[in-house]
């Protein structure tokens, strides 16, 4: 079957208004690979109230609690399910879709495949549910880009489990011209985007305390350290849209930082940044090196005085640094790391033709 001709059911969190979403690019790469698709968004709004974030808390610390439906999802798809025949149902990151809407898929369109999809370590509790749980074994593919927690899934009950890499929006991550007054406004020689964390935080910290300028986009517990140091701009706010690829052209370094919580080898900035035009100094692991060749395509470091040491010299050096920031940028085009390479190879692993 040509990937044209196919239908596809997508189950995710899609937020509109937020182009920056990885989910909602991995829907707009299923969208452009495929002939028809139809969704189901499981994220109406960004917030979730305190009752949600309570059971959400209790299922973490162990009782078997289900997390609370959204916008009526499983309805949705039971409803599109009986309307619509589908080669694939993709859902990502399902936390509150049923054991039973699955079953009933599979009592309906028994040639239908069933695919689970998350960027995040879901061995780990605190990114899973009692429906997601429940539902493992019924799905007859699972994704995931954490390459470690293959066997973790299995143990759960997973049956085909396949190791992806993390991947960037053609259409949203490109290099981005630059108007007068951007640098100012979103950038400088050192910065970071994302949530706070102990180790990043001291990080950033260190850089800092040896005088190098490093720029913050994030909030939270990031909020404690606004007046921590001369060279330490904290936002109090991230970046969205737009502004969030424009950055990584506007920073001179950006720092590529991964999830201890999560225990990452990559993370959607990996791709992300180099893919944007930006020069990405990382965290140094096997699966960064094989991506990005080390001090050619990108630059890595293991503790925070190679991070120091870095950081003096490409900010020193601007044509290595500009150099590394091209090579970066066109790895991933001729490796082919975008939401479109990755989906395609996802749909043919699922239906058998690789």
């Amino acid at each position: 079957m040509e990937l044209v001709d196919m239908n596809i059911l997508y189950v995710g969190g899609l937020p509109w208004h937020r182009p920056s979403s990885t989910g909602l690019n991995r829907y707009y790469a299923i969208k452009k690979v495929v002939g028809n698709v139809d969704y189901v968004n499981t994220l109406v709004v960004d917030s979730i109230t305190i009752f949600q974030r309570v059971v959400n808390k209790l299922f973490v610390i162990g009782f078997p609690f289900n997390a609370i439906e959204r916008f009526n999802e499983n309805a949705q798809i039971l409803f599109l399910v009986d309307k619509n025949n589908y080669d694939i149902v993709w859902i990502d990151k399902g936390l509150t879709i049923s054991a039973k809407t699955l079953e009933y898929i599979k009592q309906k369109q028994p040639n239908c495949k069933i695919v689970s999809f998350s960027p995040d370590n879901m061995a780990l509790r605190h990114n899973q549910s009692q429906q997601y749980l429940d539902c493992i074994p019924l799905y007859d593919v699972h994704f995931t880009t954490k390459s470690f927690i293959i066997d973790d899934l299995k143990q759960l009950g997973a049956k085909n489990v396949f190791f992806v890499q993390k991947a960037y929006s053609e259409k949203f991550h490109y290099p981005r011209e630059l108007v007068e007054g951007d640098v100012e406004r979103l950038g400088g020689d050192v910065g970071f985007i994302g949530a706070w964390e102990k180790e990043r935080c001291e990080s950033v910290c260190y850089l800092a305390d040896n005088g190098i300028k490093v720029r913050v986009w994030g909030d939270g517990k990031w909020n404690e350290y606004k007046n921590y140091s001369k060279n330490l701009i904290i936002e109090g706010q991230g970046l969205w849209n737009e502004d969030y690829s424009k950055s990584f052209k506007a920073f001179k370094i950006s720092l590529c930082f991964l999830r201890k919580i999560n225990n990452d080898q990559q993370t959607a900035r990996t791709m992300e940044i180099p893919a944007s035009g930006g020069f990405m100094l990382a965290e140094r692991t096997d699966e960064h090196r094989a991506l990005f060749e080390e001090d050619k395509e990108a630059v890595y470091f293991s503790s925070n005085e190679e991070l120091l040491e870095k950081c003096r010299y490409y900010l020193a050096h601007d044509a290595e640094r500009e150099a590394i920031a091209k090579a970066g940028r066109q790895r991933c085009i001729d490796s082919d790391y975008s939401n479109e390479g990755m989906v395609r190879r996802c749909i043919k692993m699922v239906m058998g033709d690789e």
